[in-house]
């Protein structure tokens, strides 16, 4: 399925540049804070870019999956060339400018084949991902053991990434133009986007959250080795998967009832996680935190797709929600100078309710 493989390829980077950013900073012989700034320039290019991908991508979703994964792939390449952190930066902005860009390219056409196939392929593309990321980040290390560089690291995904491109051209989804909406229609399927994409984002928070303090929060607050804090991420990358497969396999599960599975299970387990105790419990919080959470934001621009023929909808959320992979690292370390970091986990837990609150109203 060239949906999956381009999703797959896209999350190859994304995993293996986690393993990477020890050698990069060593190579280039930079500081944190320099990396940390080189790295916000990830989300600055990635916002503009799927805004504009969305505009010019509905009715040419085929064309733009294929240009934008051959694009994100050149510029993975272009990382290697870098040589000081500037440089770095500039290459950094390409690269979330190209990810943005493929992100809404490959929900478009993902959309668009579910309409014109009749089949559901939201949660199947969407477990892509983390499936992609659990693999590629102990690859990653294995090559760094061998010997590989990061410039040869990264020169090799960047050629799986452009080989994924071409996949794009196997697509049963037509070039024809997407109707165009009224001023009006416009102004509404806006304001769904946002109501919608904010809900994605709420997901998304605690989704970036485990992702990004996860290692942390097991090995300075339960006293974990670090090769099994270092598991943490993964445990929730295959609860997340395992979320989106078992909702695949059964008959099509009811929007709301995810609404409230999201609700009370990804904030029971964030909290559980952030407040447990132990590196046990801690994990198990990640775990149901995963399983609870995945199906909800493939769900949703499934849906977005099914009401909305245009593409609008789907670029909408897609693009709100992206606010929720970008305030997360600052409001977590906000609530950790001020709560501590178990403390600050376990209040993301209230990001449940408004998902709880949209299932008591639909």
């Amino acid at each position: 399925m060239p949906l999956i493989a381009v999703c797959a390829a896209w999350a190859v980077f994304w995993g293996s540049w986690s393993a990477l950013l020890p050698a990069v900073k060593l190579e280039l012989g930079i500081s944190a804070g320099d990396l940390g700034l080189a790295l916000s320039a990830v989300p600055v290019g990635a916002l503009p870019a799927m805004a504009l991908t969305g505009r010019l991508a509905r009715g040419r979703e085929r064309t733009a999956l294929l240009v934008t994964t051959a694009l994100f792939g050149l510029s993975v390449a272009g990382i290697g060339l870098v040589a000081t952190p500037w440089q770095l930066a500039l290459s950094l902005l390409l690269v979330g400018a190209t990810s943005g860009a493929l992100d809404i390219a490959l929900n478009l056409a993902t959309g668009r084949a579910e309409r014109e196939t009749g089949r559901r392929l939201f949660q199947p593309v969407h477990a892509a991902f983390p499936v992609a990321v659990i693999a590629a980040s102990p690859a990653t290390g294995l090559a760094r053991s061998l010997g590989l560089s990061v410039g040869t690291v990264l020169v090799i995904i960047a050629v799986i990434v452009i080989a994924t491109s071409l996949t794009a051209l196997a697509l049963p989804v037509g070039e024809r133009t997407s109707a165009a909406s009224g001023g009006s229609d416009r102004r509404g399927l806006w304001g769904a986007a946002v109501v919608v994409g904010a809900l994605a984002a709420c997901v998304l928070v605690i989704e970036n959250s485990v992702e990004q303090w996860s290692v942390l929060l097991l090995e300075e607050h339960r006293g974990a080795a670090p090769l099994v804090s270092s598991a943490a991420p993964s445990v929730y990358m295959a609860a997340l998967t395992a979320g989106r497969l078992v909702v695949q396999a059964l008959p099509r599960v009811p929007l709301r009832a995810l609404y409230l599975v999201a609700g009370v299970g990804g904030g029971a387990g964030i909290i559980l996680a952030g407040l447990g105790g132990t590196v046990l419990a801690s994990m198990a919080g990640f775990a149901v935190t995963g399983l609870a959470l995945g199906p909800l934001v493939p769900a949703l621009l499934s849906r977005a797709a099914a009401d909305d023929p245009s593409g609008t909808l789907v670029w909408g959320v897609s693009t709100i929600s992206y606010a929720g992979f970008v305030i997360s690292p600052l409001l977590v370390a906000v609530l950790s100078g001020w709560l501590g970091l178990p403390s600050a986990l376990a209040l993301l837990g209230l990001l449940g309710l408004p998902l709880v609150a949209r299932f008591a109203r639909s």
